[in-house]
């Protein structure tokens, strides 16, 4: 993920508040109309004093209250809700769950502490979070690459225990997403980036990386074969592959196969490609890695071969001429011509290009990308009389994700666009002052989710990002 310069600005807003440290303890909202929603400070899984500040800082220019409120109770949710923190070995180590189900996915807990990596040099505390969490998912890659979800009690019964084939003992689930191991990458780069500590890259990190652009390269097929599949008693047909549980039939392109989409969701094509481009973002990284850091030229250049070779897969099969918009994305194809136009809410998605350092938001593709996205050509943009938004299969027909909207607002150049999403947010969260799954487009109250950590946190981030660069937005009042 190409984010530095925010990286860069939010540390200079650190530093700002720093200075002025306040009492942890005493930090519980008093308003009567918005009363704090987080659990009792006894009761919260991980504190952070700079978690505190910032919270309190940025409240501090929020002019809508109950924009402020909602702040307050998403951004810190991860660490409220969702940590399990010790050290194994004498090494850190962090489970994070996403919410309502005691499982951690590796998409899910990188997206969670994503918003609190530009204060992990400010608190030991928060650096060591991180750097447990990078041991853990490392420990989740070498048990079972192909595995999305994870427990840390190895006793524990998954409750998917009759997929074939079966989750092993610490699998919770073992969809096979691309994304699952390529979130792995830019937390473990950015915790280096921010930190220089090179003892994050250890024996069992070196593995894990070696695994994982072999389960990559496994997964572009070349000679039509796959170790994996994946097949499961259900009523859904989005919840396994076809053909037994291997996928729709492939013609090798360079690019990687992926069953299951972020959603957790069965692809329709194998090839999804903001996935397959979120893949080739995480090899460049590891090859600067290994050639900056490491000084390994030649696992440096597979991945930066490999990079390419998926670069080049997407520019020949992933970019095609839609009827109304252009030369766009499309979101899964197969090879042999056979592509799908649409996008689930879910990241890596084609509209979350630009906040995954993939595209920049002037970038023409992404542009005409991007307003099909947001047309009735997209089956899952959806409008009511609620609020409009992107969709996910995941969820149905009617259903509308906040995520989808804050990646909207997240990605927008323009001012009004993104106070438009912002009074879509703070109008559908059903009074509940969090985020959810999905929520129907004209009943907010009928919602998917109602701890879903990874959209709260995600929530808290857009505020930061509009504090740090359009703080006028935030001065506004939405009544």
């Amino acid at each position: 993920m190409k984010r530095r310069k925010f990286v860069l600005n939010m540390g200079g807003m650190v530093g700002a508040f720093a200075l002025n440290p306040i009492d942890l303890w005493t930090i519980r909202s008093t308003n009567n109309k918005f009363p704090t929603r987080r659990p009792p400070l006894e009761k919260r899984t991980f504190t952070s004093q700079t978690v505190e500040e910032l919270i309190q800082l940025v409240k501090s220019v929020i002019a809508d209250e109950e924009l402020a409120w909602m702040f307050e109770n998403c951004f810190p949710n991860t660490l409220d809700t969702t940590v399990d923190y010790e050290l194994i070995d004498g090494k850190p180590d962090t489970f994070i769950i996403t919410g309502d189900i005691d499982a951690m996915w590796l998409r899910d807990s990188t997206a969670q502490v994503w918003p609190y990596m530009p204060l992990i040099n400010k608190e030991e505390k928060l650096q060591n979070l991180v750097l447990g969490l990078v041991n853990r998912q490392v420990k989740c890659v070498l048990k079972d690459p192909y595995a999305n979800a994870f427990y840390k009690d190895l006793s524990k019964e998954s409750h998917w225990k009759s997929d074939q084939p079966s989750p092993i003992p610490g699998v919770h689930e073992r969809k096979w997403e691309i994304d699952s191991l390529c979130y792995v990458v830019p937390l473990s780069n950015e915790y280096y980036q921010l930190t220089e500590d090179r003892s994050v890259f250890d024996e069992d990190w070196d593995k894990a990386m070696r695994l994982i652009v072999k389960t990559l390269r496994t997964e572009q097929r070349k000679d039509g074969k796959s170790p994996y599949y994946f097949s499961r008693r259900t009523t859904q047909m989005i919840d396994a592959p076809t053909f037994s549980g291997t996928g729709r039939p492939i013609k090798p392109t360079g690019l990687i196969c992926s069953m299951f989409r972020p959603s957790d969701d069965a692809t329709l094509y194998p090839y999804l490609i903001p996935s397959n481009i979120f893949a080739q973002v995480s090899l460049q990284q590891l090859s600067s890695i290994y050639s900056q850091v490491l000084d390994d030229p030649l696992f440096a250049r597979e991945c930066a071969d490999f990079a390419k070779e998926v670069e080049e897969g997407i520019e020949k099969y992933a970019i095609s001429k839609h009827l109304n918009f252009g030369k766009i994305y499309a979101y899964e194809v197969d090879g042999f011509g056979n592509k799908v136009f649409m996008d689930d809410a879910n990241v890596p998605s084609l509209m979350s290009l630009a906040y995954l350092g993939a595209h920049q938001a002037e970038d023409a593709i992404y542009k005409r990308t991007r307003k099909f996205l947001l047309s009735e050509a997209n089956p899952y943009y959806l409008k009511g009389s609620a609020a409009e938004g992107q969709a996910s299969p995941h969820t149905g027909k009617e259903k509308i994700w906040p995520m989808g909207i804050i990646l909207r607002a997240m990605t927008s150049l323009d001012e009004g666009e993104i106070k438009f999403c912002l009074k879509a947010l703070r109008k559908t969260h059903a009074d509940t002052g969090f985020m959810h799954e999905a929520f129907h487009k004209d009943k907010p109250e009928d919602f998917n989710r109602s701890w879903f950590a990874w959209a709260n946190t995600l929530f808290g981030e857009l505020i930061l990002k509009l504090y740090n660069e359009r703080r006028e937005v935030l001065k506004m009042n939405f009544d």
